[in-house]
């Protein structure tokens, strides 16, 4: 029988960060002059980590690291959320059978599980098909290739993107900031978009002084990057990063360049 799932109820869990910050620690040693046990000594500093985040200078926060457990996502998802290099990922086999048993689970949008259309078969019959059937027919085809003793590795190839994936993510806070500006933006992915939304209030619950207005490019930079590609929902909420410019350039009184950068000639 078909597992089925849908779309924006994926779990996830954080397994590990927050607690004791690394964040302030790290930033000291490439400033203080004190002793190496003096610094590791020192009392957290709020004060570090903010100053951290508004410099933009935040290689120190490489030194936290989170764990996150996910699942009832799709492959979709896990394409795009490997694009992110700077992460570990350990991801369930799709060949993973415990005591005989397998799960073919699937997580789609419940517009696309319902969506029903003719399709016209080989033989030239036409039959009506919604993508739960053509999802459940891949399920009879792949189950009846492992009846037949097929490779696993063979049939899977067949299987769809809407297959569920488990696993364990692990990013530093650096590489979150990062993640979170872009997959929490309205443009990402709706799948995608909800994952991060999960992680970073798990983030924020458990380290709130290290994300501290983390989220989409425009919480950060106070306008939106992608200018003619903003999403429709944004228009006239947020500047795009044009705009933003624009006013600069037009202000009443504006600082002359060489002043502003503290150029002499």
């Amino acid at each position: 029988m078909l597992d089925e799932k849908f779309t924006g109820n994926g779990k996830v869990l954080l397994l590990a960060g927050g607690g004791k910050i690394y964040t302030d620690i790290a930033a000291r040693f490439v400033r203080s002059e004190r002793e190496l046990e003096e610094i590791v000594a020192s009392p957290y500093s709020r004060q570090i980590v903010r100053n951290i985040l508004s410099s933009g200078h935040r290689a120190a926060l490489e030194f936290d690291f989170f764990i996150f457990a996910v699942e009832g996502y799709s492959r979709v998802t896990e394409t795009q959320l490997v694009r992110k290099r700077l992460a570990s990922y350990l991801i369930k086999s799709g060949r993973a059978e415990l005591g005989g048993k397998r799960r073919f689970s699937v997580v789609y949008p419940s517009r696309v599980a319902d969506f029903t259309t003719a399709v016209t078969l080989p033989d030239g019959h036409t039959v009506q098909l919604s993508g739960r059937e053509l999802a459940d027919l891949t399920r009879q085809w792949y189950d009846a290739g492992l009846a037949q003793g097929l490779p696993e590795e063979e049939l899977r190839y067949l299987k769809p993107q809407a297959t569920e994936f488990k696993g364990i993510i692990g990013m530093n806070a650096h590489a979150l900031h990062d993640w979170f500006s872009i997959r929490c933006c309205r443009n990402a992915q709706a799948e995608i978009r909800d994952l991060a939304w999960k992680m970073l209030r798990l983030c924020r619950n458990a380290a709130p002084d290290l994300f501290e207005g983390a989220g989409p490019s425009c919480a950060q930079l106070g306008y939106c990057p992608e200018n003619s590609l903003q999403n429709v929902r944004c228009k006239g909420h947020m500047p795009t990063r044009d705009e933003a410019l624009n006013l600069l350039r037009n202000r009443e009184v504006q600082t002359p360049f060489e002043e502003m950068c503290g150029e002499q000639h």
